[in-house]
């Protein structure tokens, strides 16, 4: 006899519709960047090396090119390392220099800007206030991706190869 009564406290006898308090056809927009799907497929080539390859493009890839975007991978992965740290040493000079004017490690900090090739700096992006758009330009400024990636559309092997072929 207690264990109805626990399971009437629990077990609901009434419709959903009394609780569904959001109408019917609603969509989940998710947010779009404007990139094309070429020019993303190249970001995150760059960005993520083969990671960013599904297993069926991996499959289907031979071995010099998978040495190319491995070595396109590691270019932009000590380019965004060098960013990081250019990004780190700037906000640390504004906060000594806000906290500790007249300090003289505060003069020295300030006179020292190097990067380290060497030193990895593991701080995300999210941290440091990086957007995918800061990264692309970078990419574009050092060559990590071509110069016209802007105006990229289709991939190159996809485009029409006869004067006759319509696009």
């Amino acid at each position: 006899m207690e264990n109805n009564s626990r399971k009437q406290k629990f077990e609901y006898k009434g419709s959903l519709a009394e609780y569904q308090t959001v109408a019917k056809n609603l969509y989940v927009k998710y947010e779009q960047d404007k990139f094309t799907a070429y020019q993303n497929y190249l970001y995150k080539r760059a960005l993520y090396g083969l990671n960013g390859l599904t297993q069926d493009e991996l499959a289907k890839t031979c071995e010099k090119k998978r040495h190319r975007i491995n070595k396109v991978y590691i270019k932009g992965q000590n380019v965004i390392n060098l960013y990081k740290q250019k990004l780190t040493i700037a906000y640390t000079n504004i906060l000594f220099e806000t906290l500790f004017p007249n300090s003289p490690i505060t003069d020295y900090l300030l006179n020292e800007t190097d990067t380290d090739v060497n030193f990895k700096n593991t701080l995300n992006f999210k941290d440091l206030n990086i957007k995918k758009d800061d990264i692309i330009r970078i990419f574009i400024e050092e060559g990590v991706l071509p110069k016209n990636f802007m105006s990229l559309t289709n991939k190159p092997n996809e485009l029409p190869r006869l004067k006759n072929q319509k696009l």
